[in-house]
């Protein structure tokens, strides 16, 4: 499978450097420095605090040069508009695995609804200059898959193909037949999460503050209550059912945890921003129509 990674940021370089260690054709798509840092020295990894820095050789481009058999989009949800004109032109499915909440119409309006599939990447971390710092595994960030799946929920050839090529390269994928709802639960989770620690100045600060993460809370419960579906995965249905105690209390352990801390929750940037604005927007647009 010839492979392009459309976006280096945090987990376009972890997946485009696990697909390369097992071997696949893969290409990783980056700009301006982040094009020069990548083309001298690789991707550089580093897990959570170690100063130990691995570099890998993935091959980058500037410019695609086609006949992909995918290309998977890592990008940020207010930078997807600007990806799907450059994406029009290019052969291949398109997989896209980032933040998204609108559905796949909007994607497939662009480049031909045959070619969409949605998905989310598991994996995180923070860049720490040019190095990707990402969170070091455990037993419950194994057992955590990489969701893919086709917009219709059905399981097609092309969705196995995928699945196994990334579980050869060590990534824990499944195909998912309710991806749509499975992105909008994740959104209706991450918006509140993400403008609340924005807000607080990190996820520690919004920790020692129980009122916020309370109104956090309620958030995400509104979220939640306004989507057409039942939550998935359903686990997520416990922030609808548990006592408010209980989980106001979980939350600000999490959020006072390394997984936190190495989840790119400290983000203040105005990308981070941006990014949150556009997925509450698609959030918005959708409890409208409902």
């Amino acid at each position: 499978m010839k492979l392009l990674v459309y976006g280096a940021g945090v987990t376009g370089s972890l997946f485009s450097a696990r697909m390369h260690d097992a071997g696949h054709n893969v290409s990783l798509l980056a700009r301006g420095e982040r094009l020069a840092v990548l083309r001298r020295h690789g991707v550089q990894l580093a897990e959570a605090d170690s100063p130990a820095v691995r570099r890998v050789p993935v091959p980058v481009v500037e410019h695609p040069a086609g006949g992909y058999d995918l290309i998977a989009v890592f990008v940020r949800t207010h930078q997807v508009d600007a990806v799907l004109e450059s994406l029009a032109g290019l052969e291949g499915d398109v997989l896209f695995l980032h933040n998204w909440a609108a559905g796949a119409q909007p994607l497939g309006a662009v480049i031909g609804h045959e070619r969409v599939l949605l998905g989310f990447p598991t994996a995180a971390g923070t860049m720490d200059g040019d190095v990707v710092r990402y969170r070091a595994t455990n037993f419950i960030t194994r057992r955590v898959a990489v969701p893919i799946g086709e917009p219709d929920g059905r399981t097609t050839p092309r969705l196995e193909r995928i699945v196994e090529a990334f579980r050869t390269a060590g990534i824990n994928a499944k195909a998912e037949p309710q991806m749509n709802a499975w992105l909008k639960t994740h959104a209706a989770f991450e918006v509140p999460l993400g403008q609340a620690v924005h807000a607080a100045g990190g996820p520690v600060a919004l920790a020692d503050d129980p009122d916020a993460v309370r109104g956090m809370l309620h958030l995400m419960r509104q979220n939640l209550a306004v989507m057409p579906t039942p939550p998935v995965p359903r686990g997520f249905a416990a922030l609808q059912t548990l006592p408010e105690g209980l989980l106001v209390a979980l939350l600000r352990r999490f959020l006072r945890s390394p997984t936190a801390a190495h989840s790119g929750l400290n983000d203040a940037s105005p990308a981070t921003a941006a990014e949150l604005e556009r997925l509450a927007e698609q959030m918005r647009a959708h409890a409208k129509v409902r």
